[in-house]
């Protein structure tokens, strides 16, 4: 059967049989089709949209299937809002939809119902299962009230007591919708059920996760009330200082990016801290504990500048010569722009002192844009300089490595071993040993402080080690390292680095202008060659320091605008030379050689005289020689006796003593390089040969006669050029220095290569 009744089109709501609901209407066609049902037979028919934010729906925008209900009252609301109650009667087809007075009017049919409904056992079931899931779920929401719960529990009919329940349950319009369309009833209480239950399991999870949030919530509040208890202690007894501190570290922490590890260490420290007595010695030991851990760089680096150009630019601007440092340094700079990843080299640079080696670190650093840190290891004995002490008594510290990355704040600067060869050990450690971690890139990842307690990344630390000699370094040390050599400067080079360098450093220092003083490059060159003698140039900086402070007391006392120096005034400065050196004999003579050898300030000459005289056989050393050349004479004089044997009968060397001097007796001499030049003194002595006097040798003999090898050669030759030598006589083994030498060097000289003795005395010796 067919009938016409009013429409009311409703925005998130389905009205269900038997359920008595108020609803406000605000859009004024809704408005009039309750008005029209208010003076008809007060019956209208409430259907959904489908899209609730559809304003002017049309018939495709509502739902087939809507409820015909009843209107019991209407009530005009303020802002324009009518409230209307209304209850439902039955389900109904919605046919056709039309408009009619302002409103519109829908032609309905009864909706069939299917399914046997007779009070059977299934029936029975059903019923009572959705009032026990209707009962649970009102015990878990605590929002049903009891009258409702009551009117529930004594209803005994199926279709409405899936009504009444469906309109008593918050869930989504769309669900209730889907339960008043379904005409099997068997399947309306199946899908009920279903949203009854996940209903249930959703307050139960809700009710799990808000009890967690309040214990969490009560947990920071007795927290919170027990730190104010605390505080208030604290500043009864007069430490409210040590609370603020507390605090303090605690903001600190909370905005720290650091290893989880840290900060599961640091909050431990802090409670801790939190309970200690400021006065106690603890409570100092940890609170300079927490201070190195919250501003030690975890993970902060600096940012590379990963430009070569710009790194030999820099470098060159710096440093004049050391071209194998700086293209060592700039290959490193090369593998890290294409592999960022890559290990640091760690590179050891060893030469005399003032051979530029602690200030190109400082270069490498500028050139990187990373943090400079300079660690001096002279006379560090104790292995906690490096390791750090353990934090077992007042005082303990870091160690000078995890220090310098503090006070860097960066985890990847450059880091200066100034003087590893002066490291010592005593009974509180060894610290080269130390250094074995330090620089060896497979163990630093993860080196241990002692103090720290934790694991520190040296991986992307840059090292540079110095070193005046690789003697007194270990060999397992030695093998970490990457060793580059930095021998003497040549004497132009020495002029270079002071005319554009030194001399500008020390006028600024000494406040002294352009206009004001001015040298000669004669001049420059009298103060390198008579005023210093060194490999490299701190001595030479030192007396340009000191020409400085004369010019300028001598125009801040006088009224002179300008000091010029030149060789002629030199003197006046400076004071008369103190070197001088030493000069080539005027003529061959017998006996006589000249040596060269190096020492810790760079390369010099030595002549070694050789004479025999009436005695017992004895051989006599003098020129305070150390062992390894008194040595160097026995074997000489020996081999000399086996060339020299049937030249001379075997009662001449019982009736002859043979003496060997170096002059000035008072410096002590050794070293592996005078065997050649005393077997030649001896020669010439016992065999009246005069030795040419503008030739110097050096080599270590064999008791077979052959020419050894010897280190030191480039300081060796430049010692010979400062005293006009023409030809030096070098073992052939050193071929291969000499290919890897600068022009400036073998200038001049006439080098010979000799593998035998004979081969010496024959470019030496008279003939």
């Amino acid at each position: 059967m067919t009938d016409k009744k009013p429409v009311a089109a409703l925005r998130d709501v389905v009205v269900l049989p038997g359920s008595t609901m108020y609803i406000e209407i605000g859009r004024q066609k809704t408005l009039q089709a309750v008005n029209h049902a208010i003076h008809g037979d007060k019956q209208i028919v409430m259907v959904a949209q489908r899209d609730a934010g559809i304003e002017e729906p049309e018939q495709a925008d509502l739902f087939t299937v809507a409820t015909l209900a009843e209107v019991k009252q209407m009530i005009s609301m303020p802002e324009k809002m009518t409230r209307v109650v209304i209850t439902g009667i039955r389900r109904v087809n919605l046919e056709k939809l039309y408009p009619e007075d302002d409103c519109f009017y829908g032609e309905i049919t009864d909706r069939e119902q299917s399914g046997d409904l007779s009070y059977t056992l299934e029936v029975i079931a059903m019923v009572r299962g959705l009032k026990d899931l209707f009962q649970v779920y009102a015990s878990e929401t605590g929002k049903i009230s009891g009258k409702l719960t009551e009117e529930v529990m004594e209803q005994t009919d199926l279709v409405q007591l899936i009504d009444r329940i469906c309109a008593s349950v918050p869930i989504h319009y769309q669900l209730k919708q889907r339960i008043l369309e379904e005409e099997d009833i068997f399947s309306r209480h199946e899908q009920l059920s279903l949203l009854l239950s996940r209903e249930i399991a959703i307050l139960r999870l809700q009710k799990e996760i808000s009890e967690q949030v309040k214990e969490q919530v009560d947990k920071n509040q007795k927290e919170y009330y027990l730190r104010e208890q605390i505080k208030a202690i604290h500043k009864e007894l007069g430490e409210e200082d040590a609370v603020s501190e507390a605090d303090r570290y605690a903001e600190q922490l909370a905005g720290l990016k650091v290893p989880g590890k840290v900060k599961r260490k640091i909050r431990e420290e802090l409670q801790r801290f939190r309970k200690m007595n400021t006065n106690s010695s603890e409570s100092a030991v940890i609170r300079g504990y927490l201070e190195t851990l919250l501003s030690f760089p975890w993970k902060k680096q600096s940012k590379e500048r990963l430009d070569v150009a710009h790194a030999a630019e820099v470098l060159d601007a710096d440093h004049y010569g050391l071209e194998k440092v700086k293209e060592r340094v700039l290959e490193c700079l090369s593998v890290r722009a294409l592999k960022p990843d890559a290990a640091s080299p760690i590179i050891c640079l060893v030469g005399p002192p003032g051979t530029g080696k602690t200030s190109i670190a400082r270069s490498v650093a500028k050139a990187l844009h990373r943090k400079y840190i300079r660690i001096c290891l002279g006379g560090v004995r104790d292995e906690a300089e490096l390791r750090g002490h353990r934090r077992t008594y007042v005082g303990a510290m870091p160690g000078r490595i995890v220090a310098g990355l503090k006070n860097a704040g960066s985890k990847n600067p450059v880091i200066l071993l100034d003087e590893i060869d002066k490291l010592g050990s005593d009974y509180k450690g060894d610290p080269a040993s130390a250094l074995l971690e330090i620089l060896d890139p497979e163990q630093n990842k993860h080196f241990s402080d002692h103090y720290m307690e934790l694991p520190v990344d040296l991986s992307q630390v840059m090292f540079l080690c110095t070193a005046n000699s690789l003697d007194p370094i270990s060999r397992p040390l030695l093998d970490r390292m990457e060793v580059i050599t930095l021998s003497g400067y040549t004497e132009p080079e020495k002029f270079h680095i002071a005319k554009d360098h030194l001399w500008e450093k020390q006028k600024n220092a000494n406040g002294l202008t352009k206009s004001q003083i001015s040298i000669t490059d004669k001049a420059l060159q009298t103060v390198i060659r008579k005023y210093t003698r060194e490999a490299g140039v701190r001595g030479l900086e030192k007396k340009l320091a000191a020409l400085c402070r004369k010019a300028a007391h001598e125009i801040a006392t006088d009224t002179t605008q300008k000091v010029r120096i030149s060789e002629r005034n030199l003197g006046t400065y400076l004071g008369k030379e103190v070197y001088r050196p030493n000069p080539v004999l005027s003529k061959p003579e017998t006996g006589v050689v000249r040596g060269l050898a190096w020492t810790s300030v760079g390369g010099d000459t030595l002549e070694v005289e050789a004479a025999v005289l009436d005695g017992t056989g004895k051989l006599e050393l003098t020129g305070k020689l150390g062992e390894v050349m008194q040595e160097s004479a026995k074997t000489a004089l020996t081999y000399v006796r086996t060339q020299i044997g049937g030249k001379k009968d075997r009662e001449y060397f019982q009736k002859h003593d043979i003496h060997i001097h170096v002059p000035e007796g008072a410096v002590p001499k050794d070293g592996p390089s005078a065997g050649v030049t005393m077997a030649t003194a001896l020669y010439s002595a016992l065999m009246d040969v005069p030795v040419r006097s503008e030739v110097a040798m050096t080599g270590e003999i064999s008791l077979r006669g052959r020419v050894l090898p010897i280190g030191g050669l480039k300081e060796k030759l430049l010692a010979a050029k400062a005293s006009g030598i023409r030809m030096v006589v070098i073992p052939e083994e050193n071929k291969k220095d000499i290919a890897e030498m600068e022009q400036d060097v073998l200038e001049g000289l006439q080098i010979e290569y000799a593998s035998r003795i004979g081969q010496v005395w024959k470019h030496a010796l008279v003939q």
